[in-house]
Order: structure tokens, then C-alpha cells, then sequence
């Protein structure tokens, strides 16, 4: 499946609502016309769901709750890795690369999105707007 089409496309996402904005990630969705409800998992298994084609995109745009909250590299480090060796693509909202050198937190990364490659510049493009 390469889900080139947005309204073919998967995405997955945190269970928790502390760690992301589920509104925002639904709302991100109906722009990109991804008709499917997101697949809600916990842990780095969401970079293989990505990196094995089960779902197109990872997104995790940070809570309006915590505005601050900067991501840890344990939680995404290897995930990245997986999905990236599948031939995904992994970056920050912003478009930049994640920067595991800061020491336990990414500092200078926004969020994660986390997809197959195909939307992703897509993806990036509606985070602008």
C-alpha cells in the first residue's frame, strides 16, 4: 500500500492526551482528506506500524496543555531508526530533522511526524497553514 492518495491514508497516534493534540491531529486529518479514525497506540510501536505499511502517518503535535514539553530522545530514537531503515521519513512539525544531541530531551525539535515518505511533504505543508 503506498497511500499517495490522503483519503487511502492511515495514521496512529498517542493514547494519551497529555502527550499530544488528538484535536488538533483530527482537524490535521480533514485537511489532508484521511477519511480512516486514527489508530491509537502507546510506545515506539507506532514507528512500526508506519515502517511495516500498517498505517501512513505518526503524528504527534505537542498539547496546548503543556507548551513546553519538549520529547525524550528514549521515545524516539529507535522508532526513527526502524521507520527511516523502511523507507519512511521522520522529522519534527517544523520540517527539521530530529536532533537526539541535546542530552535527554530534544530541544530543538516541535512535535514528530513520522510518515512512509510519500505524504510527508504534504503533511508538512498543512502543519504551515
Amino acid at each position: 500500500m503506498t497511500d499517495a492518495n490522503p483519503s487511502e491514508a492511515s495514521f496512529t497516534e498517542s493514547v494519551e492526551p497529555d502527550h499530544a493534540d488528538h484535536l488538533f491531529h483530527q482537524r490535521l486529518a480533514e485537511k489532508l482528506n484521511i477519511l480512516k479514525p486514527s489508530l491509537r497506540m502507546d510506545s515506539q510501536a507506532k514507528y512500526g506500524i508506519v515502517a511495516r505499511g500498517e498505517a501512513t502517518l505518526y503524528l504527534r503535535v505537542p498539547s496546548p496543555s503543556e507548551p513546553g514539553y519538549k520529547e525524550k530522545i528514549w521515545d524516539h530514537a529507535a522508532g526513527s531508526i526502524i521507520a527511516e531503515e523502511a523507507g519512511g521519513k521522520v522529522t519534527d512539525t517544523l520540517g527539521r530533522p530530529l536532533d537526539f544531541s541535546c542530552g535527554v530531551k530534544m530541544e530543538k525539535n516541535h512535535g514528530i511526524v513520522v510518515s512512509n515518505g510519500i505524504l510527508h511533504d504534504l503533511v508538512l505543508r498543512v502543519l504551515e497553514m
